[in-house]
């Protein structure tokens, strides 16, 4: 699963995994509570995109950074829904031996159920599984493709989740993060379906986590 999901990341997983072992509260969400976290994020598309046209058209999606925003409300103590949403990510398209061909935004909204384990001090990490939905938009074809309509046809996958928060004060925590999503699309070209662009990304950032 695209290359054991790159290692998720693995200096912010150890630190995530370590903090589950420790004892004490720290930023502890009860039932009932909200929390809102409103942060940046970078998604980065996995180094292999797949290939068009009968594996004769490499491809390559360049990564995108923008402002984010997530809603989690705790079902119980300590365990969260969490709703993500973003700005518009926009990423260049290029295809090995011709360069950039064209571009696109997309959207991901994110639903996940996800676990916030009990910290040492001021650290709190949480891990979650949820479902993702990314919808592509303002396709542009440019380069060897101008003039052609280019198309990305919509995703749903599995999205998983790892982060640490560091608390600040009873209402407040900066949260660093990462998320892997499982993002295929079936790319159209003047209604010609070339293949699947295999995007996969690893999605990382920080934030600032709001309790009420």
């Amino acid at each position: 699963m695209a290359r054991n999901i790159r290692s998720l990341s693995l200096p912010l997983l150890a630190l995530a995994v370590a903090g589950t072992l420790a004892a004490p509260a720290a930023f502890a969400q009860s039932a009932g509570d909200w929390t809102v976290a409103v942060g940046a994020h970078q998604v980065n598309p996995d180094s292999d995109n797949g290939k068009l046209a009968a594996g004769t058209l490499p491809l390559d999606i360049g990564s995108s950074t923008r402002p984010t925003i997530a809603v989690e409300y705790f079902v119980r103590d300590n365990l969260g829904l969490e709703v993500l949403a973003a700005l518009p990510f926009q990423h260049d398209i290029s295809i090995d031996g011709l360069g950039r061909v064209g571009s696109t935004k997309h959207l991901p909204p994110t639903v996940s159920l996800q676990y916030h384990f009990n910290g040492q001090g001021t650290i709190s990490p949480l891990l979650g599984v949820g479902l993702n939905y990314t919808t592509f938009f303002s396709e542009d074809a440019r380069g060897a493709l101008a003039g052609s309509k280019l198309e990305l046809d919509d995703s749903f996958g599995l999205a998983l989740h790892a982060g640490v928060d560091f608390k600040l004060g009873e209402k407040g925590a900066i949260r660093v993060d990462v998320r892997w999503m499982d993002i295929d699309s079936d790319v159209s070209l003047d209604g010609v379906k070339l293949g699947s662009a295999k995007i996969d990304p690893l999605v990382y950032g920080a934030a600032y986590v709001m309790r009420f």
